[in-house]
């Protein structure tokens, strides 16, 4: 089992989230929960227990031999409209963006770029590019 640990980086989060999975827009987003604030989304979604309340079951769940984010959960969480209480708009972006990217979320474009300070938008677009063709590493 994949243990995600509070010293890891969030590049290293998202990795340990991605084995076994070779859908390119879930792999996409989920390399973008990583890299945003070294991995804040997915501490957030494995950590956050009213979260976790909102759709009545763990959004990353740690106990099987291959975790991975539920994505239909966090499409049913960023239904309800407590989820973004403790958000800063640039926060719910991300996430929204992420979602979207594996059919969860629709988002209006426009908002999301207005809401990403500069030098984060870069995330966005390299999450968009990998996942229509994949990593190109």
């Amino acid at each position: 089992m994949t243990v995600i640990s509070d010293s890891a980086t969030g590049e290293e989060l998202a990795e340990s989230l991605l084995e076994g999975v070779v859908n390119e827009p879930m792999r996409a987003a989920t390399k973008l929960l990583g890299l945003y604030h070294e991995g804040y989304w997915l501490r957030r979604l494995t950590d956050d227990q009213e979260l976790a309340s909102l759709v009545n079951h763990p959004l990353i769940d740690r106990s099987g031999r291959c975790p991975a984010v539920d994505w239909d959960g966090v499409g049913h969480l960023l239904k309800n409209p407590a989820w973004h209480l403790e958000t800063s708009r640039s926060q719910a972006a991300v996430l929204q963006f992420a979602a979207s990217l594996v059919s969860r979320c629709p988002v209006q474009l426009g908002r999301l770029i207005h809401a990403m300070p500069d030098g984060e938008f870069q995330l966005l677009l390299t999450a968009l590019k990998e996942a229509s063709y994949g990593d190109p590493r």
